[in-house]
Formats: structure tokens, C-alpha cells, sequence
């Protein structure tokens, strides 16, 4: 039989799959009514496997292994039936769900987002939001806590348990710089008063510090800094007016990279107006950080109409 030209012949195969996929949802959906969970996913695996481009097959499937704790196979059904143009809302709350239980914040924030565009009342995804956000907080809370201890634990190493001279340990011990952080607190120029280290001593030391992202005087520096620190916030504050409010929250606010979160951490740095005190150098003498890092808190710091301090505010 020849085809008319400008019709379409239809896969009989396919109204097939398409028809039995509707009979084995419509099975599916009497098994939830009548609470066998079981049954529903079997009726549900068969429609799904029928016709996997229906989003309803697959997002009632995704749900019912959802709430058997199959969760890995939920997750990648709940992710399929959120590719289509216009996801079910369902499926980017349940899918926001299973990330937020997995620690993945920025991913279940965005599912949320995209609910919020679409229906900006939604009361359900509005509160999750917020959770959401708080937990994200607490994550880097905790993790710059972490960095913290580990640096405190790391200061606290003795000296002699680094590659160095039996010259310049001997020459430590005698001047009572008996840990890692006791190097952070005097200057080179301390170090060359003392006559049993030389410039082979310095280098060494240098070194050792070096490779662990340190420098003699560090603790001095940084003490001078937090000397000055509170005159120069006060003035920022009477000068900022309506953003004084802004220099008091959280750093957790601007939502960094986490390698930007690590550096602010180092620097002991936990509010935006500490950031602010800060300059371009201070931040780029940071290991590890660059200028891609530098580019986005420039960024967000410009969302608050704020931004780092100059030589010029020296002046």
C-alpha cells in the first residue's frame, strides 16, 4: 500500500508502548489508592519502561521508590523528569529534598528557584528556601571552624619536628620559638639580631614556612592590623549610613566559592566589614588564592555597595 504524500505513518509500536503505558499507570495509580506501595512501583516500572518520555511515568515512579528509601534510583528518575521544558513542581521539591538530605545546598537551591519562578507564592517551597539557606550557613559555619582547628593544630607543632639545621633548631630553642606559630610572631629583623642565625638559618626557615603557606612576622601583621582594624570600621559605618547594616553580617551571606571561604578563613576574616578593611594584596598573599577568586568577591561585595580597602584610605 503506497503513502499519500504529506501524511505520516504512525509505528504501530508505538501507539502500542504509548497504550500500555497508560494501562500500566492507570494500574499503578489503583495500587496507591489502595496502599500497595509494592505493586504500585511494579505497575509503574512497566509504564515507565513503555513510554520513558512521559514525565508522569517517571516522576510516580521516582516518588514510590522515593518512599521505599530506594533513594539513588529516585534521585537520577527524579533528575530525568525535571530535563522536560516545564517540570512538574513536585518533582523539583522532592528532587530538593533528596539533595538537601545529601548535603548538596547549591543544587537543592536552585530546584527551589526554579519553583519560585514559576510560582513565587508557593508557601511550601518559600519555607524551604529558607531552610535550605540556613543549613548552607551552618555547612560553612562549620567548615571554616574546622579550618580554624586544623590551623590551630598546625601552630602548634614543635620545630624540631621540621627538616631543619641542627644550627638553627639549637638557635630556636635558645630564643624560646619552640612551635610554628612562635615563628609567626617575630620578624626577620628579630631573627638577625640573634647572632647564631645567619642567612643559611633564615633561608631555611623561610622555606619551611613557605611550604605551608606562612611567613615570619604573620601573627605581628596581623595583630597591627587588628589595632587599627576598629577605628577604621567605625569610620566606614558613619560613612556607609544605610549599609552599616551590611558590614555587620556574615561573610556566609555573600555565598563564595569555597576556595574564597578557605582564604577569608585564614585571614580570620567572619563579616563583611572585616572583608572591607581588607586590600587587594592582603587578600592575593594568600595561598592559593587568585584572581578569579579576587574578581568574585570584588562582585559581591559591589551587590552591598561595598568594596576593599585602598592605600588611598591610608591617607
Amino acid at each position: 500500500m503506497s503513502q499519500i504524500p504529506g501524511t505520516v505513518v504512525m509505528d504501530k509500536q508505538e501507539i502500542k508502548d504509548t497504550e500500555t503505558a497508560k494501562r500500566y499507570f492507570d494500574a499503578g495509580q489503583q495500587a496507591e489508592a489502595d496502599g500497595d506501595r509494592l505493586a504500585a512501583i511494579e505497575a509503574y516500572e512497566a509504564a515507565f519502561t513503555a513510554d520513558p518520555d512521559d514525565v508522569g511515568n517517571c516522576f510516580h515512579l521516582a516518588y514510590n521508590l522515593d518512599l521505599v528509601g530506594e533513594e539513588d534510583e529516585a534521585l537520577h528518575l527524579y533528575e530525568q523528569s525535571v530535563q522536560q521544558p516545564n517540570p512538574p513542581l513536585n518533582a523539583l521539591m522532592n528532587l530538593a529534598v533528596v539533595y538537601e538530605d545529601r548535603g548538596q545546598y547549591t543544587k537543592a537551591e536552585r530546584c527551589i528557584a526554579q519553583v519560585l519562578a514559576t510560582d513565587p507564592n508557593h508557601p511550601r517551597a518559600r519555607l524551604f528556601m529558607k531552610d535550605i539557606r540556613g543549613s548552607k550557613e551552618m555547612m560553612i559555619a562549620d567548615e571554616t571552624e574546622k579550618l580554624v582547628d586544623q590551623q590551630h593544630v598546625m601552630l602548634d607543632i614543635p620545630v624540631t619536628d621540621f627538616d631543619l639545621s641542627v644550627r638553627t633548631r639549637n638557635a630556636l630553642r635558645k630564643m624560646a620559638l619552640r612551635t610554628l606559630g612562635d615563628l609567626l610572631r617575630v620578624t626577620e629583623a628579630d631573627l638577625r639580631s640573634y647572632k647564631n642565625i645567619g642567612e643559611s638559618g633564615l633561608d631555611e626557615i623561610r622555606s619551611m614556612l613557605a611550604q605551608r603557606g606562612l611567613r615570619m612576622g604573620q601573627a605581628v601583621e596581623q595583630q597591627q592590623y587588628s589595632a587599627t582594624q576598629q577605628a577604621v570600621y567605625d569610620q566606614a559605618k558613619s560613612e556607609a549610613g544605610s549599609d552599616a547594616e551590611s558590614l555587620g553580617r556574615s561573610v556566609a551571606e555573600l555565598q563564595l566559592s569555597v576556595r574564597a571561604r578557605k582564604a577569608l578563613s585564614l585571614l580570620n576574616i567572619s563579616s563583611i566589614g572585616d572583608l572591607c578593611m581588607r586590600t587587594e594584596a592582603e587578600l592575593m598573599g594568600v595561598k592559593n588564592f587568585g584572581m578569579t577568586s579576587l574578581f568574585e568577591i570584588k562582585q559581591k561585595l559591589a551587590d552591598f555597595g561595598l568594596g576593599l580597602r585602598t592605600l588611598d584610605d591610608d591617607a
